[in-house]
């Protein structure tokens, strides 16, 4: 495990104070930064975000979707959390939460944004921090390659018309045009840059060529990772401080929600008999969010200070320690996970 991975909330939390200290002490040079766009896309944002995600994507292998049937129940599982539970939980729990019960608390003309962004946060399941979250539980790595494959293919062609149903049956309208160009610019061109890296280096190279270049890159990626939460919470930061009860009300709906999408697929995992290695990472596949894409789109739909683009920065404040903590969770539960009847069976017919 890396310095990274250990002390990975460390990391995290640390940015986050930095982030906001800086957006506090200099909001000016923030403003500037948030004014370099194009077409309402952040130009530092989206770099910091293609730097980050690309490298991970390099070990996305699509030939892997030949392996879904070797763990066809953790795969059907994990596949019905993140695109038939995931979205539409979100939404009851955003409209539940945000535009019912804390409604008196929040700013009236931000209760529209503030739903939007925790929708779109949950809309899309996590690529690049699944491989961290697979490690950590020891997780079957065929399996979550192959699980994060099918999920970057489906998410191509279904991101886009969720987050537009859920936000239209929330009465928020949706800038299409917009959202599909984020769809394309977060999404379908760094799969597509990836995937032509990936087979030139592997033509000329090999998997040992692969894995040298992914090795010297992972440090960029990381980088652009801590410098992105710099720049994120630099950019709220001042909204952060003035509405520290926002932050609390937003983080309930995001907690409700990981907790139960993580402890569905664990659940339903144990039931159906998969073995714990896939089990493992099909829950925090499940969980977790692609915040990446989440705070890009809602930047692209709703603008840099919008209540929709806070929703997803909290996201990003509640996703890591949050997930970690159901890291722990799954590790130490593995005795209880193991002593299900289907599991145990399944497991004696495979030997």
């Amino acid at each position: 495990m890396s310095v990274f991975e250990r002390w990975l909330s460390l990391w995290v939390f640390l940015c986050i104070v930095v982030g906001i200290g800086l957006g506090w002490l200099a909001p000016d040079a923030f403003a500037q930064i948030a004014r370099i766009e194009v077409a309402r896309v952040n130009l530092p944002v989206a770099g910091l975000i293609w730097l980050m995600i690309t490298p991970m994507l390099l070990r996305v292998d699509f030939t892997a979707l030949g392996q879904v049937g070797r763990h066809w129940r953790g795969i059907g599982v994990t596949l019905f959390v993140n695109w038939a539970v995931k979205p539409f939980s979100m939404a009851l729990l955003a409209w539940l939460f945000v535009a019912v019960l804390f409604r008196p608390w929040l700013p009236a003309d931000q209760i529209d944004g503030y739903v939007a962004g925790l929708i779109i946060l949950a809309a899309a399941p996590c690529t690049a921090m699944v491989f961290v979250w697979s490690r950590l539980t020891g997780g079957e790595p065929n399996f979550t390659l192959s699980q994060v494959a099918l999920n970057d293919a489906v998410m191509i062609v279904a991101f886009a018309p969720i987050v537009g149903l859920l936000l239209g049956l929330a009465a928020i309208t949706v800038p299409w045009a917009t959202l599909l160009i984020s769809v394309g610019l977060y999404i379908i061109l760094p799969v597509i840059a990836a995937q032509i890296v990936r087979r030139m280096v592997l033509a000329r190279r090999g998997e040992a060529g692969l894995e040298r270049l992914l090795n010297r890159l992972g440090p960029a990626s990381i980088t652009a990772l801590l410098a992105t939460l710099v720049l994120l919470f630099g950019f709220q930061g001042e909204q952060i401080l003035a509405q520290p009860l926002v932050i609390g009300i937003l983080a309930v709906p995001i907690l409700i929600q990981v907790y139960f999408n993580s402890a569905l697929a664990y659940g339903l995992n144990r039931a159906a008999g998969e073995a714990h290695c896939v089990a493992g990472p099909s829950a925090l596949i499940g969980a977790s969010n692609f915040f990446e894409l989440a705070v890009a789109a809602a930047i692209s739909l709703f603008g840099l200070n919008s209540g929709a683009a806070l929703a997803t920065v909290v996201g990003v404040l509640i996703e890591v320690p949050v997930m970690l903590s159901v890291v722990w969770i799954v590790n130490r539960s593995k005795g209880w996970y193991e002593a299900g009847p289907a599991v145990r069976r399944n497991a004696e017919q495979e030997r």
